[in-house]
This record gives C-alpha cells, sequence and structure tokens, in this order.
C-alpha cells in the first residue's frame, strides 16, 4: 500500500482544520460549536499517532505536522474561544492570558519535539489543556461562571503546559 504512511497525516490535517472552523464559529459565536470542534481534534490527534505506530510509519514530518497543527488546535483555537467568552471585558489582563496560553503551548510543543519521550510528559500536554478550556467555556456558556476563576484557570494551564514539575505518564 503505496500510500499508507499519508493516513495519519490526513487525520493530524482534519485536525487542524478543526482548529481553524473552531477559531471562524468563535467569530459567529458559535460557541458550542467551536468547544465541541476542539474536542474532535482532539480525537483526531489521538487516533493520528495511534495510525502511524500500528502502520508502522511514525516520521520526523508527521511529529513536526503534528505539532503545528496542535498548536492551532489546542493552543490558539481554545484560547480565542475563552477570550471571546469570558475574557475579553478584562481588557489587557485578558489579552495577556491568551496569549501567554498560546505561547506557553507553542513553547511545550518545542520542548516536546526536541526531547526523547520516555514515557512521561514533562508538563501537561497541550492537547489536554486545549481541551479542558474548551469544556471550561462550554461549561460557562451554560451555567454562570466567575471571571477571576476563568482567568486564573488559564493561567495555570499556561503554567502547566510549560512545569518540568508536573509530570504525566503516557497511558
Amino acid at each position: 500500500m503505496k500510500y499508507k504512511c499519508h493516513i495519519p497525516n490526513l487525520f493530524t490535517l482534519l485536525n487542524l482544520a478543526m482548529g481553524i472552523l473552531a477559531i471562524i464559529s468563535v467569530f459567529y459565536d458559535q460557541y458550542g460549536t467551536s468547544a465541541f470542534l476542539i474536542i474532535t481534534a482532539g480525537v483526531l490527534d489521538r487516533l493520528d499517532g495511534q495510525l502511524a505506530r500500528k502502520l508502522n510509519v511514525v516520521s520526523d514530518f508527521g511529529k513536526e505536522l503534528d505539532s503545528l497543527c496542535d498548536l492551532i488546535s489546542f493552543g490558539v483555537a481554545p484560547a480565542i474561544l475563552m477570550w471571546h467568552l469570558n475574557l475579553m471585558e478584562t481588557g489587557a489582563l485578558g489579552i495577556a492570558a491568551t496569549v501567554l496560553f498560546a505561547v506557553c503551548g507553542a513553547s511545550r510543543l518545542a520542548r516536546y519535539n526536541i526531547t526523547e519521550f520516555e514515557g512521561v510528559y514533562m508538563g501537561i500536554p497541550i492537547t489536554l489543556c486545549g481541551g479542558i478550556v474548551a469544556l471550561m467555556s462550554l461549561y460557562s456558556t451554560r451555567f454562570t461562571t466567575s471571571m477571576p476563576f476563568m482567568l486564573v484557570s488559564m493561567l495555570f494551564l499556561s503554567y502547566a503546559m510549560v512545569s518540568k514539575r508536573i509530570k504525566l505518564k503516557k497511558r
């Protein structure tokens, strides 16, 4: 099967498409859709790695592509969703938290790409943090939430992505 090496990358690019569509959904005030698309991107992200290993087509290209797509789907899209829903009213502080989340996500992905993985994640993976932000945003569309709680949560998750003190074993 000549093209089997492209199958995982197709899932990775679908992950990216979900992230872009999640951002666009925010601009149309479709917050639930945006959160759903981010969660869907997480499922696709999980599948691309599994497929690459199962088909024995793991590559440096796939690893780099995955990180670039993850930055959009789990760094930028959730940050924009949270900012638009809960942090816009905070002015510069909300903007700073939004930018910090994406910057910490990018730093986390870069560190992951240059270190040898030994079964333990240093810091919380961006996929998990982005999914948490999407779920928090979805929750905030249904229930009254505290803006300070959302702001502190964004700051904590930003720190958690780059922390060397937080370690999670891969399941």
